[in-house]
């Protein structure tokens, strides 16, 4: 290894270069140390402080939009504005009190490993722009492939989260697709094109939707699959209209769904879709992460045997957002729907990785460092255990609301998710479930949101950050309960008012 030689003197002729030249070789570190000592304080009173956000949009927006100066300010000015500014916005996703959506919490090594990448400045473009970036992807997306049980030629791709990644998923498909039918959509295009025909289950992630428009498939052209009552899709529903389908065929199939956390029947559509000759996508943003762990593995059995996969890394591997993985079994089409080449874009055959090859963008930031650092840390136990962990969470609060009158689960609680409806005879669900929302709100020890599903309104927690105590669940179902039992109350019918007959009351 070649060692790295030591400054090189700069000889300058004329004042104000050299002044340009001093500003940019010259690193003051205060200002890094202030930011770290910012988050720091940050993330200790994270656990403390309500998790809902202090300030209003329109109070944001005073507190940002100070005007463009004509000259620079002080950095140590500048920066704490910008903390002031943002911390009062700031949503407590990092803490113990969130349950609003399925979001990670960034794990410490992680945000250490985020600071060096951006100390650092790479762009993870090709190999030769960053050597060390292009090596840590190569090496994490090994891990993960193993950590995951995917198929060991997968290619892998770092992205943004899971629509990036299934957009990329989904591109490999129509193009390998369209190949087997002599088409070449990177040189002839799309327009008349063969048809491809989408099955997509009608209850799959809107990111889903919106990477399939995207590509071109708008959701008029999408052939829709029925759900169970746990979301999951309808494999005989499936096979029934695969077998009238005359054209190339891509299936989209989902681990973890939104509200029940509910995974697809892999093993037979996978089968399905060998069958017929179709490529088998799964949207496993959060679910897919099942596979990593002994105990729940077996809730994405058949997964395996699909032709791509999109994971979320900022969910449960706790990577500071963002992030995102696609897997495609079939490297070659992967890089036929992605890589861009030109004459500047330099390779050699000794290179390692080119990230250019496996995403959408040329100048992007380099993820691998971060993923590479928390898998070292947290190991293949670590990452298993948060996951049982979360899920055993769902399970415990799920088991202590169970019984109780007037509360409705709306699904087997088998990893994190858990949805609810509240209500009484003679009353509406809708606003029962509501006024529970707004009383978990206005009580503000825990972030819950409300969500709509199949047309009904529904309290739905997440479990996905760091696991919590048992007793940190005990307390949050107490709180719910106790918030039901007021709702309750409030909504009880008032006898009604008994007149009194006046007529031989003795006058005034």
């Amino acid at each position: 290894m070649r060692q790295r030689p030591g400054p090189i003197p700069v000889h300058v002729v004329g004042s104000n270069f050299s002044i340009i030249i001093r500003a940019i070789t010259v690193t003051d570190h205060t200002i890094l140390k202030q930011a770290a000592q910012r988050a720091l304080g940050y993330r200790d009173r994270v656990n403390k402080d309500s998790p809902y956000p202090l300030a209003s949009a329109s109070e944001l927006r005073a507190l940002f939009d100070t005007g463009l100066p004509k000259t620079g300010r002080p950095d140590k000015e500048v920066l704490t504005q910008l903390a002031n500014a943002a911390e009062a916005g700031l949503v407590g996703s990092t803490g113990d009190a969130f349950y609003g959506w399925v979001m990670g919490a960034s794990n410490p090594v992680g945000i250490a490993a985020d600071w060096l990448t951006s100390a650092w400045g790479q762009n993870s473009a090709i190999y030769q722009t960053a050597p060390s970036a292009a090596i840590a992807e190569e090496v994490a997306g090994k891990y993960l492939i193993n950590l995951l049980g995917l198929p060991t030629e997968a290619s892998v791709a770092f992205t943004t989260g899971a629509t990036m990644a299934s957009y990329i998923g989904l591109s490999a498909a129509r193009s390998e697709m369209l190949a087997r039918q002599g088409w070449n959509l990177e040189e002839q295009g799309q327009f008349g094109a063969p048809e491809i025909c989408v099955f997509v289950s009608d209850e799959a992630h809107s990111a889903i939707f919106a990477a399939l428009r995207y590509l071109g498939f708008g959701r008029e052209r999408l052939i829709m699959i029925q759900a169970d009552r746990e979301g999951r899709m309808d494999p005989l529903d499936l096979a029934k209209k695969l077998a009238v389908n005359e054209n190339p065929a891509i299936i989209v199939a989902q681990a973890g769904h939104i509200h029940t956390g509910a995974c697809d029947d892999f093993e037979t559509i996978s089968e399905l879709a060998s069958s017929h000759g179709a490529w088998l996508h799964i949207d496993g943003a959060f679910g897919l992460w099942a596979k990593a762990s002994p105990k729940l593995s077996h809730l994405c059995t058949g997964a395996e045997n699909a032709d791509s996969w999109a994971v979320d890394g900022h969910k449960w591997l706790q990577v500071p957002y963002d992030s995102g993985f696609a897997f495609v079994k079939n490297k070659a089409a992967h890089c036929r729907a992605m890589a861009t080449t030109a004459g500047y874009l330099n390779e050699t055959e000794q290179d390692g990785r080119n990230p250019t090859y496996f995403v959408p963008e040329i100048s992007r930031r380099a993820r691998g460092f971060t993923v590479w650092a928390i898998l070292q840390a947290m190991g293949r136990d670590g990452v298993a255990n948060i996951v049982e962990q979360n899920s055993d969470n769902a399970a415990r609060l799920a088991d202590r609301l169970r019984g109780i009158p007037g509360i409705r689960i709306l699904h087997q609680v088998t990893l994190n998710q858990l949805s609810l409806v509240f209500e009484t005879p003679g009353s509406s669900p809708n606003n029962m479930t509501q006024s529970v929302v707004d009383k978990l709100q206005s009580d503000g020890r825990w972030f819950v949101k409300e969500a709509i599903w199949r047309d009904e309104l529904i309290l739905r927690l997440s479990f996905s950050s760091f696991p919590k105590t048992t007793s940190q669940i005990d307390e949050f179902s107490n709180g719910i309960i106790k918030c039901w039992a007021t709702v309750v109350e409030e909504y009880r019918p008032v006898a009604p008012h008994q007149d009194h007959d006046i007529s031989n009351s003795p006058r005034a």
